[in-house]
């Protein structure tokens, strides 16, 4: 153990053999009584230890605290144990104001689909079996017809997301061949994704034509040639250019690419289905307004403005998407059951776009009107009055939707802002954060911030009781 200070040669010897913590009474009276096998918690116990070893072999840093005794040996694997048995992914309550928040899972499902979902998952379906003909059926004519009724395309498929729809699309329809889009239009969307890779990975071959943030209709019709397969253009969803900027406009896009027979494609990301822009939110194309336009394909997320589970829908002619659903990647990007069965109880409600506001978590949180989520943050502050620790102010505030989509918009919020006298605000959103379902806020000012607009009156109750434990334990 040379090279070693003396410290880290004494941990090193006194690190618990495997046994003697996997069968400390402490520990098999602890097991017996929860039902966890000898082998997995020897097997957990092994690897503490080895992680230790190792950590003191590479000499980073001194001896940890918790691993002193054989009494914290016992905690930490008491731990182990009930971490490996508890659910990773938990509900969390969202007061960040972000409704589309990516890393808190994006859209917030309708009790309608998320019922749905349980029925499927609870038993057989006719997944891919026509009841009424008793014969094998497709997955993909499922939700297809309300896809079509809803955008006015002729056809339609799921794959599962956006990002996989944009390379089986190009992969089929313009593999070995070019793809004419504009520089304006090359966007990088999340997880450091890029169209330009997407496009490289499926075999295509990208043609930029014109600038970032000048693209004309020339510049288009002096690109194609006998080796372009596709027009794309991409609805740039996540950001916003201003200023001295031109776009062809998609009808004349159309017209171009159509009149030397070549389809256009037109990736709208977040994918909107019911008019944003008519409440004044956003420029976002509605999907069947782009199909109407004369895109022949188009391609947008389920998770994100339309409200649903994670997919890809790609829309269009026939004869384009029944091209894709013979690929056999379509095989490799199809989503299962319950996927499908929770898209298609959000469809169902965009059947009666009143019904879609009231019964699609993600519309209603954007369309939610100012004053309606203030009176909920004073009746929420009133119930603090007799909590002498704390102390709230009312505040104004913006919230974002999120998930890449609406750049530029900011819904008009009111927040309540918190904080303790007997503990810093850090320690305080830390508190929130670990609580049982953990409180996701965040810290401005030296206040602790929690946005009504993206937290449901239902979760209001949850709220109050963390912080009469957390303040007043």
């Amino acid at each position: 153990m040379s090279g070693f200070t003396n410290q880290q040669q004494n941990r090193m010897r006194s690190l618990p053999s495997v046994h003697k913590l996997a069968y400390h009474p402490a520990i098999v009276n602890w097991r017996e009584e929860y039902s966890y096998t000898a082998e997995e918690v020897t097997a957990l116990a092994q690897q503490l230890i080895e992680q230790e070893r190792k950590r003191l072999l590479s000499g980073e840093g001194e001896p940890q605290e918790c691993h002193q005794n054989i009494d914290d040996w016992v905690m930490q694997l008491k731990e182990a144990v009930e971490k490996l048995h508890t659910p990773s992914i938990v509900p969390v309550i969202n007061g960040t104001g972000i409704i589309l928040h990516t890393n808190l899972g994006r859209a917030v499902l309708s009790e309608r689909a998320v019922e749905q979902m349980v029925q499927v998952a609870r038993s057989y379906s006719n997944l891919e079996y026509n009841v009424a003909a008793g014969s094998r059926g497709s997955r993909h004519e499922l939700v297809e017809h309300l896809v079509t009724r809803i955008t006015g395309a002729e056809a339609a498929m799921v794959v599962n997301n956006n990002a996989a729809a944009v390379f089986l699309i190009l992969r089929e329809l313009a593999k070995g061949r070019e793809v004419l889009i504009s520089r304006g239009q090359l966007v990088e969307i999340g997880g450091s994704f890029r169209i330009s890779e997407i496009m490289e990975e499926s075999g295509a071959i990208l043609r930029e034509v014109g600038t970032t943030n000048k693209t004309h209709p020339y510049d288009y019709e002096r690109a194609i040639s006998s080796e372009t397969a596709l027009v794309m253009r991409v609805h740039t969803s996540n950001f916003t250019i201003t200023g001295f900027t031109e776009e062809v406009r998609l009808p004349e896009l159309v017209q171009i690419a159509h009149s030397r027979e070549l389809p256009v494609y037109e990736d709208l990301g977040s994918g909107v289905l019911y008019d944003l822009a008519g409440h004044g939110i956003g420029q976002e194309p509605v999907a069947s307004a782009v199909i109407k336009a004369g895109a022949d394909v188009i391609s947008f997320s389920g998770d994100k403005l339309l409200g649903g589970p994670q997919a890809g829908i790609i829309a269009g002619k026939s004869e384009l998407i029944n091209r894709l659903k013979k690929n056999q990647l379509a095989r490799i990007l199809r989503v299962d059951k319950v996927t499908l069965a929770a898209l298609e109880a959000t469809l169902l409600a965009y059947l009666k776009p009143e019904l879609a506001i009231k019964e699609i978590p993600t519309l209603r949180a954007i369309l939610t009107p100012a004053d309606e989520i203030k009176a909920r943050v004073y009746a929420f502050a009133g119930r603090l009055k007799e909590q002498t620790h704390i102390e709230v102010r009312i505040c104004k505030g913006e919230s974002e939707v999120g998930g890449g989509t609406l750049p530029g918009v900011r819904l008009p919020t009111w927040t309540a802002a918190i904080r303790c006298a007997s503990m810093s605000t850090a320690s305080l959103e830390k508190a929130f954060r670990r609580y049982q379902p953990a409180i996701i806020g965040r810290v401005q000012d030296d206040w602790f911030i929690l946005d009504f607009r993206t937290i449901h009156h239902s979760q209001e109750g949850t709220i109050l009781l963390a912080i009469n434990q957390i303040v007043d334990p």
